[in-house]
């Protein structure tokens, strides 16, 4: 198992903007070297050791290292990277290898 998480910390947007950002993440989750995958919003979960002020969550599991170096480089993850790039105030990554 590998998982590469990605939190997104958004600029303010329209709602076309938020549409075409969720359908554009949701592709990474369809490229070849993703196992399982998964994309949303905060949980509604509310304990004091929960971060909730991320606005969307991807977590992608690609099965080793050298998975994740393919998900990095594949074309469709540059793709989507060059469309939603820069919608973002902050990404925040933790990768986890088990």
């Amino acid at each position: 198992m590998f998982l590469h998480c990605v939190y997104y910390w958004m600029k303010p947007m329209s709602e076309s903007e938020r549409e075409l950002f969720t359908s554009e993440i949701m592709k990474l989750t369809k490229l070849a070297s993703v196992k399982h995958g998964w994309f949303g919003k905060p949980a509604a979960t509310d304990r004091p050791v929960i971060d909730r002020s991320y606005d969307y969550a991807l977590v992608v599991d690609v099965g080793d290292a050298a998975g994740h170096d393919a998900w990095q480089t594949d074309p469709g993850h540059l793709a989507v990277r060059n469309v939603v790039g820069g919608m973002w105030d902050r990404i925040l990554i933790y990768d986890v290898e088990g």
